[in-house]
C-alpha cells in the first residue's frame, strides 16, 4: 500500500523537527554546562591568585629572615573545640631563640561552613569533594589571618596573578580589581565597605551589565577582592563556536537532505501519475488506428466490400493510413527510447531549411480538421542547417502539429528562420490558447501535458515536447518556449551553424 505524499511529507518534517529540537535541547544544556564552568574557572582564579600571593609574601618575609626572623603560619582545627585556629609564629635567631606566637580562634561552624563542617567525622568530611574543597579553601583564610598580621596583602602582585590565572583558562576579557574592606559598629546599626585599592585592566569602565565575583580572604569574611567584569556569554558562545559551527552544518545538511527526499518522493510520485496518464493516452491512440483498420479489413473480407473496386480501394487507403500514423507513433516511441541507448548516433547532413520544411507544411494543411494557414519565411532564401534530416523534419512536425492542435478555430502559423551570428534558427509561432506562466517551464518533461480539468479534446500522449527538446539537445542546440494565455506561444530552436555552411 503506497502511503500518500503527504503522509510522508508530514513523517519528514515531524522527524526534522524532532532533530532541531533536540539539538537545541543539547546546545542550551551545553551552554550552560560551559557557562558554569566558566564561572568556577573565575572563581578558582581568585583563589589562586590569592594562595600564590600568600607563597610570595611568605617567600618574601623568609628571605628577609634577618631583619625578622624566620615565619610560619599555619591553621588548622581542633574537633574537641568549635574554633578554627590560625597562628603565626616568629622566631628570631638573636642570642636567645624568641618565640611570638600568635593565635587567632573563629568558629568553625560558620553560615558559609556549617553545611560542611558541622561533624567531627573526619573520614566522612574526606569522602565529600565539595567539603574538601570547602576546608582547603577555610585554611587558606585561616594562613592569611596569620600572615596579615606581619605583612598586608600585595594588590598589585595580587592583580598580576589574577590576570595570568584568567589567560591560563582563555579568559582574557577585560576586568576591574577591588580590594575592599567591609565592617559595621558594634552595635551593627551600621555597615560600611571601603575601597582599599584598585586594579584590573586599564580603561576599562564597566557597564551596566557587568557582573561581579566576591573572594573573601578573611575567616571574617571583612576582606574582599571584588572581580568586576562584563557576562560570560559572549566568552562562552567564542568557546562553543566550533560546536556550534558544526551543529549549524549538520542541521543545514539534514535539513538540505530532508528537502531533497521529499522534493524526489513528489517528484517520483508526479512521474508515477504522468506515466500512468502515458499509458492511457498511448493506449488510446494505438487503439483507435488498430480499430479502425480492422473496421475496414472486417467489411472487405466478410461484407463484400472487395467486390466493389472503388469500396476495396477505398478501405484499403483507410487501412494504410491508419497503418501510417500506427507506425509513426510507433517510431516516435522508438525513438525516444533509441536516444537513451550509447548506440544511438545521429546522422548529419547539411541541407536546406526550406526544402525540408515545405513538405511538412503540405503534409499538415491535408491531415488538418481544421482549416489551417501556415506562412513559411526563410532568410535568405537558401539558408542551410547541418542536421539529423529525419530527426529534424521530426522537430519541426511536432511543433506544427501542437500549433494546429491548439488553435481553437482556424490555425494561423509562422514558421521563419534565419542566421543569428553562429546559430541557425527556427521558429514556429501559432496564435493558439497558449500556454499559463507557470506550466511553460515544465512543459519539455516527458510525459507532461498542461492541465486543461475535465476537457480532453486535444489527444496527445506528452511526448512531443520532450522528443523535441532532446533531439535538439543531441545536435548541440537550444529550445525555447515563450506563451501568453489566449495569445498563442512560439518556441524557437537555435542550432549551430558550421564552418562550411554559407
Amino acid at each position: 500500500m503506497k502511503l500518500p505524499s503527504k503522509y510522508i511529507a508530514l513523517v519528514v518534517i515531524l522527524s526534522l523537527a524532532a532533530i532541531f529540537a533536540y539539538q537545541a535541547y543539547w546546545l542550551v544544556n551545553l551552554y550552560r554546562t560551559q557557562r558554569q564552568a566558566v564561572e568556577r574557572n573565575i572563581n578558582e582564579a581568585l583563589r589562586m591568585s590569592d594562595y600564590n600571593e600568600i607563597i610570595l609574601r611568605i617567600d618574601r618575609l623568609n628571605r628577609d629572615s634577618t631583619e625578622h626572623g624566620e615565619v610560619s603560619v599555619n591553621a588548622g582545627f581542633n574537633n574537641d573545640t568549635p574554633y578554627v585556629e590560625s597562628r603565626t609564629i616568629v622566631t628570631e635567631q638573636k642570642g636567645d631563640s624568641t618565640l611570638i606566637n600568635l593565635t587567632q580562634q573563629t568558629m568553625k561552624d560558620t553560615a558559609h561552613m556549617q553545611s560542611s563542617l558541622h561533624t567531627s567525622d573526619m573520614g566522612f568530611l574526606f569522602g565529600r569533594k565539595n567539603t574538601m574543597q570547602e576546608l582547603a579553601a577555610y585554611f587558606q583564610r585561616g594562613l592569611h589571618g596569620g600572615l596579615d598580621v606581619l605583612n598586608d596583602p600585595d594588590f598589585q602582585a595580587y592583580d598580576s596573578l589574577l590576570a595570568e590565572e584568567l589567560r591560563q583558562v582563555d579568559i582574557t576579557a577585560d576586568y576591574h580589581l577591588e580590594h575592599l574592606h567591609r565592617g559595621a559598629t558594634y552595635d551593627s546599626s551600621y555597615v560600611f565597605t571601603d575601597t582599599l585599592a584598585v586594579g584590573g585592566t586599564q580603561g576599562y569602565v564597566p557597564s551596566p551589565r557587568a557582573v561581579t565575583y566576591d573572594y573573601a580572604y578573611d575567616l571574617h569574611y571583612h576582606w574582599i577582592y571584588r572581580l568586576t567584569m562584563e557576562p560570560v556569554d559572549g566568552l562562552v558562545l567564542r568557546q562553543m563556536a566550533g560546536i556550534l559551527a558544526t551543529s549549524a552544518f549538520i542541521l543545514v545538511v539534514l535539513g538540505f537532505s530532508f528537502w531533497y527526499l521529499i522534493r524526489i518522493l513528489l517528484r517520483q510520485r508526479t512521474l508515477e501519475e504522468m506515466k500512468d496518464d502515458f499509458t492511457n493516452n498511448i493506449t488510446h491512440e494505438l487503439k483507435t488506428p488498430i480499430a479502425v483498420a480492422y473496421a475496414a479489413n472486417d467489411a472487405l473480407l466478410n461484407f463484400g466490400a472487395d467486390a466493389d473496386a472503388a469500396k476495396r480501394n477505398r478501405y484499403l487507403h483507410i487501412c494504410q493510413e491508419q497503418l501510417k500514423l500506427l507506425g509513426g507513433l510507433v517510431e516516435q516511441i522508438l525513438s525516444l527510447s533509441m536516444e537513451r541507448r550509447r548506440t544511438f548516433r545521429l546522422h548529419p547532413t547539411t541541407f536546406a531549411v526550406g526544402e525540408a520544411i515545405a513538405p511538412l507544411i503540405e503534409q499538415h494543411r491535408l491531415k488538418a480538421d481544421k482549416p489551417v494557414d501556415i506562412a513559411l519565411h526563410i532568410t535568405p532564401p537558401d539558408l542551410t542547417v547541418t542536421a539529423d534530416r529525419t530527426h529534424f523534419c521530426n522537430i519541426v512536425s511536432n511543433l506544427l502539429d501542437n500549433a494546429i492542435k491548439y488553435s481553437p478555430k482556424k490555425a494561423e502559423v509562422e514558421i521563419t528562420s534565419h542566421k543569428q551570428e553562429m546559430y541557425t534558427v527556427i521558429s514556429v509561432r501559432d496564435h493558439g490558447i497558449g500556454i499559463p506562466h507557470d506550466k511553460l517551464p515544465r512543459v519539455f518533461d516527458k510525459f507532461y501535458r498542461v492541465p486543461t480539468g475535465n476537457r480532453h479534446e486535444v489527444k496527445g500522449y506528452g511526448l512531443g515536447l520532450f522528443y523535441v527538446k532532446t533531439m535538439v539537445e543531441k545536435h548541440g542546440g537550444t529550445v525555447e518556449a515563450h506563451s501568453e494565455t489566449g495569445q498563442g506561444s512560439e518556441f524557437i530552436i537555435k542550432l549551430s551553424r558550421m564552418e562550411d555552411e554559407e
